[in-house]
């Protein structure tokens, strides 16, 4: 398994902020059936109701609303694709940092912050203020180095981890789809 050192990480941060502004690609699109299960999908179908279709963020409930439920701000995970490519090492498991949708899309703060709709697919997402942070299990699977990369207080508007988002126009996206803004 793949460790990158935080000097591994720290030089590959201009690359890692080089990703599109504008009009980016969707590189993969994963579907959690389970805890601790992935399904990396040719097609994914995005519904404002439920997320991603056959995803468990609907049973998996909250911490952040006053009555466990799942929180309506965090139906995607979406993370920049280049720097789980990295930190994954092995494409193969880059679908373990958890997130739903893996774009080649600069995803900082100041690119899009919260309110930004992107069109992707058929379906339009919009981002939403709920921080995305790694937690223990992305430690597990990629190392503490990389956990604290992506956290690192002092960067959190580059939102190295990701970002989250909700469901504002259904559609299906496909990796290799266009992601772009919306006016």
């Amino acid at each position: 398994m793949t460790q990158r050192s935080m000097a591994q990480l720290e030089a590959k941060l201009d690359y890692f902020l080089d990703a599109p502004a504008d009009v980016g690609t969707v590189e993969l699109v994963v579907r959690r059936p389970a805890v601790d299960q992935r399904e990396v999908l040719a097609e994914g179908e995005l519904d404002p109701a439920v997320g991603l279709v056959g995803d468990t963020w609907i049973e998996r409930g909250s911490k952040r609303t006053d009555d466990g439920s799942s929180h309506p701000d965090m139906q995607l995970n979406v993370m920049n694709a280049r720097i789980i490519s990295y930190i994954a090492g092995d494409p193969d498991r880059r679908a373990l940092a958890g997130d739903q949708l893996y774009l080649d899309l600069d995803i900082t703060e100041a690119n899009l912050p919260a309110g930004t709709r992107l069109a992707l697919g058929t379906a339009v997402i919009e981002v939403t203020e709920q921080p995305h942070r790694g937690c223990a299990k992305f430690s597990d699977r990629f190392g503490i180095d990389a956990l604290r990369f992506v956290n690192s207080p002092h960067r959190r508007e580059l939102r190295l981890r990701g970002l989250n988002a909700k469901v504002v126009t259904p559609g299906v996206v496909r990796p290799g789809d266009t992601v772009t803004k919306v006016a």
